[in-house]
């Protein structure tokens, strides 16, 4: 099998939409930015008071690290994939070239869940920082439009999330080299509120909040760990980014490592002071950070932390938003979704039609279910991708050995296989529940799969498009 011909894209030069080419843009600087917009937002600002409260309690530092190390052992398996295969498919690509059809299309599925549902997750958690800004500004919004009905008995719809994803939507028609321009401000704006929240907290610490520091033992840190690994899914959004970027075999893996690295420093420490400030039971609230502040008495910065939090969780959904497009592309270029979202309109080089419709189904996904449920769901999607990438780098070396690989993973096959271990771990901790839907969507694909893609696959029909 030719590698490279995979990754090739179709040309055509008649209608108003026309199959092209992505435009390179990107470098290694816009590529780590896009990497911490995306991972330091929902573990920070949503995600660590209810890991916190629910599972682990301050023990939830030993949680990112855990969730830290597997994510370090599968971040060198991409960075080695990313700069020796590329395209724009991340870890779909990846099992197209080295595994199979049959296996990168139960990835690329694993993968739409991961992006499809992380990014209403989000949406969620960047609702209630806006009410929470709003009510210090003493705005106050009515319940029936800040919940949903399946979360709230008064609620209906929550309104702020499902438009936020609208508005990102039209950011992302506008073009990537925009979104990569307003995800570089908008980090900027998160980084100093986390400045700001760790220079406040430092001084406020009350070591009788660390006791007990396990109060749900060492089970509680591994589903803490499952949980906030939703945190981390934004690493490998930046290898989504391979055909946009300018040198992807240099910079792709520097993205990867460089803000997979810098952020989890920055969890460790603001999850360990978050716990010392006030008890962990107080935390599961969707705004966890300013709802803390609030307690000690820091209204003022309350209201600057859920200003950062928008900012920082607007990033977050839009590279994994982004990343989803550009996942489902991949696929609909290789037949096994249909042509119609293939189609890359020529004027502003982005996939219109996949961004749309995308969007308008995240809306309603974001407007009616609870966050909880979300976030599950996408942490066994992510773990399952991470796994098979791991498992991936592994055979490669093997059934590919000619493939140049500028990036090495060390001590390979130790590593991946580490990360793929970690993973399955890591997995092992979500609920009952979660891996039962995990299932049902895995068999809506396989149904999808044998019914229609291996029927239109390009690749199964010997089409070549060189």
């Amino acid at each position: 099998m030719d590698i490279k011909r995979l990754f090739r894209t179709k040309k055509v030069t008649n209608g108003l939409f026309c199959e092209t080419e992505l435009k390179r843009c990107l470098n290694a600087l816009d590529l780590t930015l896009f990497g911490i917009g995306a991972i330091i937002g929902a573990g920070i600002f949503v995600l660590t008071g209810i890991a916190a409260a629910t599972k682990a309690g301050p023990a939830i530092v030993f949680s990112f690290v855990l969730a830290g190390l597997a994510c370090a052992f599968s971040a060198l398996a991409y960075a080695e994939l990313a700069s020796a295969v590329g395209g724009c498919g991340s870890a779909y690509g990846y099992a197209y070239a080295g595994l199979g059809e049959i296996i990168a299309w139960v990835i690329g599925w694993d993968l739409i869940l991961e992006y499809g549902v992380a990014t209403p997750a989000v949406a969620i958690g960047w609702s209630g920082y806006f009410n929470n800004a709003l009510t210090a500004a003493n705005i106050h919004l009515p319940q029936c439009i800040l919940s949903s009905f399946a979360e709230n008995a008064h609620g209906f719809i929550n309104l702020p999330a499902a438009a936020v994803i609208l508005l990102l939507m039209l950011l992302l028609i506008i073009g990537v080299k925009a979104g990569a321009h307003f995800n570089a401000a908008m980090v900027a704006v998160k980084l100093f509120a986390i400045a700001v929240f760790i220079i406040i907290a430092a001084g406020n610490i009350n070591p009788a909040n660390w006791n007990p520091f396990m109060p749900f033992g060492w089970k509680g840190v591994v589903g803490g760990a499952s949980l906030i690994f939703f945190a981390y899914i934004g690493f490998d959004a930046v290898s989504t980014a391979a055909e946009e970027a300018l040198r992807p075999q240099r910079d792709v893996p520097i993205g990867i490592l460089a803000s997979l690295g810098i952020c989890t420093l920055i969890y460790m420490l603001v999850s360990g002071l978050l716990t010392g400030i006030v008890p962990y039971q107080t935390l599961n609230v969707p705004s966890p950070v300013a709802e803390a502040l609030l307690r000690i008495g820091y209204r003022w910065s309350s209201a600057l932390i859920a200003a950062g939090a928008i900012a920082g969780l607007t990033t977050v959904m839009l590279v994994l938003y982004y990343g989803l497009t550009r996942i489902f592309l991949a696929m609909a270029r290789d037949g096994l979704l249909p042509a119609f979202f293939s189609d890359v309109y020529p004027h502003t080089k982005t996939p219109v039609k996949i961004i749309l419709t995308s969007g308008i189904l995240m809306a309603l996904v974001a407007g009616f279910t609870p966050i909880s449920h979300v976030a599950e769901l996408v942490n066994i999607g992510t773990l399952a991708a991470f796994t098979i990438v791991c498992l991936g780098v592994i055979i490669m070396k093997h059934t590919h050995p000619e493939l140049k690989r500028p990036f090495r993973t060390p001590l390979n096959p130790l590593i991946p296989a580490l990360g793929a271990a970690f993973c399955i771990y890591l997995m092992s901790g979500l609920p009952l529940i979660t891996w039962l839907r995990f299932f049902i969507w895995l068999a809506i694909g396989l149904v999808i799969y044998f019914t229609y893609s291996q029927k239109h696959s390009l690749l199964e029909s010997n089409i070549d498009w060189r």
